[in-house]
């Protein structure tokens, strides 16, 4: 378990994050990364692509409305306003004191996401709106949780064009655009970009993976797309970069696709090489036709198989309900008679996670007022224990 350092090691034999990596720069520095027995993780929502359905007091106070994305927002704002507002955001919404107090509830690992106007060379500033500035707050992230011993997963989680019609992408376009061969390599360039600075810049010496993609396009074009041009060409991409840095495989970044229950099609359909491939699985009942009843939701969670491709981490999950039953007597999380049951929940969800690889929690933080999307709040609520462990002493699923 965590603390204990033990390599973690995938169905196929590999050890998926025990490694020991040289810095390209000249410093002969080692850097290394503890093993550890899962993945027990907090995405980083809303850190570098605002969401404004669950940071909407953040989104007013930086004077961006009514407006639906970051790229809506900065548009309105003009850049040089907006670039002080997202400045003033990312250097205060993660401090250090929350990377400190996610180690001490026994959390090992961040998942970023991040669009790919990070590289800002590759944003067609005629027709795109993002703000500026952000590589220095993600380095500094980066630096903290390294020297917290936290494992990274940098997620490029709004790619060029937008791979859905959803604010996450930090843009809602009238169609997604991001299914094409423009797009695509600006997206691949993002990617040569983040694999280099992870093997040359020591901040950044605990990422061990990336997600080429968050949650692509699952219609029948879009999905085959996907799988017959940009994942080969991700994995061919980075590999050239690790190549040329004269890395050995061992050393490798882990690359990561959505699995195949995500509804993009099989993701290894035309890989010819998947060395150090992961596979990242999405998973929330409040989207989904499950009854809505307390004893039906956990033993859902508890028959849950994310198995399959491996190594498979559950990348994002939390514990909210259907709108309609958001705040019922049956379900509203704040209520004591209610207490028992999320913490029976959340037991029988992460249970049946780490029967794979592990769990990374959607989010950290938020303005909703409410703890089912919010780990830090769910601890201190008393629902999601600090001693993890301690979750297989309620052998809620048997």
């Amino acid at each position: 378990m965590p603390g204990e350092h033990r390599d973690l090691v995938a169905r196929d034999g590999t050890n998926l994050f025990n490694r020991n990596v040289s810095v390209v720069d000249g410093s002969g520095v080692k850097r290394w990364l503890p093993g550890v027995s899962k993945i027990r993780g907090v995405n980083l929502g809303s850190l570098f692509i605002i969401e404004p359905w669950m940071s909407n007091t953040i989104w007013n106070n930086m004077g961006c409305g009514n407006s639906a994305s970051e790229f809506d927002c900065v548009k309105l704002l003009g850049q040089d306003k907006a670039n002080a507002a997202w400045a003033q955001h990312w250097d205060s919404f993660i401090t250090q004191d929350d990377i400190k107090r996610m180690t001490s509830y026994g959390l090992n690992t961040i998942r970023v996401p991040v669009g790919y106007w990070m590289r800002e060379d590759i944003v067609d500033r005629s027709t795109e709106y993002f703000p500026e500035g952000g590589l220095a707050y993600l380095e500094r992230l980066c630096g903290w949780a390294s020297d917290a011993g936290l494992f990274i997963i940098i997620d490029l989680h709004g790619a060029p064009g937008a791979q859905q019609l959803n604010a996450f992408t930090g843009q809602v376009p009238a169609q997604v655009g991001f299914y094409n061969s423009n797009n695509y390599e600006r997206a691949l360039k993002f990617l040569e970009w983040m694999a280099n600075m992870t093997h040359t810049n020591n901040k950044f010496r605990n990422v061990g993976m990336l997600e080429v993609v968050n949650e692509p396009s699952n219609s029948p074009d879009n999905g085959e797309s996907v799988r017959s041009n940009y994942y080969p060409q991700a994995f061919t991409r980075i590999r050239a970069v690790e190549k040329q840095l004269g890395l050995d495989q061992s050393h490798y970044l882990h690359i990561q696709m959505m699995d195949q229950r995500w509804g993009s099609g099989d993701p290894n359909q035309y890989l010819t090489d998947k060395y150090f491939a992961a596979y990242d699985s999405h998973t929330y009942l409040k989207f989904s036709n499950t009854p809505v009843d307390q004893n039906t939701y956990i033993t859902t969670s508890c028959n849950d198989d994310r198995s399959g491709s491996s190594p498979t981490i559950v990348g994002e999950f939390s514990m909210a309900v259907p709108d309609a039953e958001d705040w019922t007597p049956q379900w509203n999380p704040t209520l004591s008679s209610n207490k028992e049951f999320y913490q029976r929940w959340f037991a029988a969800l992460i249970t049946e996670y780490e029967k794979e690889v592990g769990w990374i929690f959607w989010t950290w933080k938020n303005d909703l007022g409410d703890l089912r999307w919010e780990y830090d709040a769910a601890v201190q609520a008393g629902i999601i224990p600090k001693d993890l462990q301690s979750i297989y002493n309620k052998h809620v699923c048997g």
